[in-house]
């Protein structure tokens, strides 16, 4: 069994622990102990059943840890009472384990670095490998994200816009690490699909698959960004595309339109289009007028922006830009695109160098020095 098909069932076995008495913060400690021991043993002796092994062992670790705390009568009571070796319940809390991780007291932070514990069944030292913080910092955000819902039980309704929210926080965390963010974030929207028939659980779906399908795409051999319209189309994923593009016909049929299906609806267009030149640029503006509608972002209407251009020129894609606040994040880089087009390179030069200072991630910053350069070269 791989690490994913592992990783898979730790919901279930943290779920079974929890409806037998466990608190949800030592049950997913015990849990976590059982992977480590799994990985050590299932080489040499795989189980014939891996949910009922871990759930064994998980347990026996639960009750180490509750003997351990004497001095806690219900937890003694709970040794009394452990339950004779039987079959394994067949019960699937893992939607209920989203809902409890995405809890709205927990920093987005937070509830991203538990979920991915709780549900993904990614080890501390993964999570904080794939954020590139030091693992004590992420040990400590772990505790407090579970202390905060140790007394939560598995019965409150969730918000399914915030573990949504949770889940799009992963995949954009890009691809640190041994553990691939963006794949993982993949797994679990899928795994959630299964257990909620929702459309914009499914938007959400096809807006990664369809993000996903470009990446190879995306950079250089050496790292470097590629814009869109300079991007392989030849290494776009096709079986990817299709995938999501299927997923959102499914998903915009039911007519409940959601943020995530009309970015997916967006990234579709994109996906659609022979070549850079041929993209629908005039429904892309009326998919980025109904997001505003639905989100009231000005991120959105940044996005806009360069939609119109795109569609009506530059001029107008400037005169939609002036109305946003210009400290906004790319700001800069959309005025510096706009302007090039508009056929004026020496403030375009300009607002691309005045860009890269502003922006949050090297990459990024060294494709607009770049842009720069080049304009400054002419």
């Amino acid at each position: 069994m791989n690490d994913a098909m592992l990783r898979a069932l730790v919901p279930a076995v943290i779920g079974v622990l929890v409806r037998r008495g466990a608190d949800f913060a030592t049950a997913e400690d015990a849990v976590q102990d059982a992977l480590v021991e799994a990985v050590r043993v299932w080489p040499d002796d795989p189980p014939r059943d891996p949910k009922g092994w871990l759930v064994t062992v998980a347990w026996h670790r639960f009750l180490d840890s509750a003997r351990a705390e004497s001095a806690r009568r219900r937890r003694e009571e709970l040794v009394d009472e452990e339950p004779k070796p039987g079959p394994v319940s067949s019960v699937d809390d893992t939607l209920r384990l989203y809902f409890l991780c995405a809890h709205p007291s927990l920093t987005p932070s937070s509830a991203v670095a538990l979920t991915l514990r709780a549900v993904g069944g990614l080890t501390t030292r993964q999570i904080a490998q794939a954020y590139l913080v030091p693992e004590a910092t992420m040990a400590q955000r772990v505790s407090r994200a579970k202390r905060t819902v140790a007394e939560e039980r598995l019965v409150r309704p969730g918000d399914v816009a915030t573990v949504l929210r949770v889940l799009y926080l992963v995949f954009n965390e890009g691809y640190s690490g041994e553990v691939d963010l963006a794949a993982e974030a993949i797994r679990l929207t899928r795994q959630l699909a299964t257990g909620i028939d929702h459309p914009e659980v499914a938007g959400l779906l096809a807006l990664m698959l369809l993000h996903q399908a470009r990446r190879a795409a995306r950079t250089t051999p050496d790292g470097a960004l590629v814009p869109l319209a300079e991007q392989d189309r030849g290494l776009w994923d096709t079986h990817l595309i299709a995938e999501g593009v299927g997923i959102l016909q499914a998903a915009l049929a039911r007519d409940r339109l959601g943020e995530y299906q009309a970015q997916a609806a967006v990234a579709a267009l994109h996906a659609d289009a022979p070549t850079a030149e041929e993209t629908d640029w005039p429904q892309i503006v009326e998919w980025y007028d109904e997001l505003a509608l639905l989100t009231e972002s000005p991120v959105v209407r940044l996005n806009r922006a360069v939609a119109v251009g795109e569609a009506d020129g530059p001029r107008v894609g400037l005169a939609a830009l002036a109305e946003l606040d210009e400290t906004l994040p790319r700001y800069t880089a959309v005025a510096a695109h706009l302007h090039e087009r508009d056929g004026d390179p020496a403030l375009a030069a300009r607002l691309y160098a005045e860009a890269a200072h502003k922006a949050s991630s090297l990459a990024e910053r060294d494709h607009l020095t770049r842009q720069a350069a080049r304009l400054n070269q002419r």
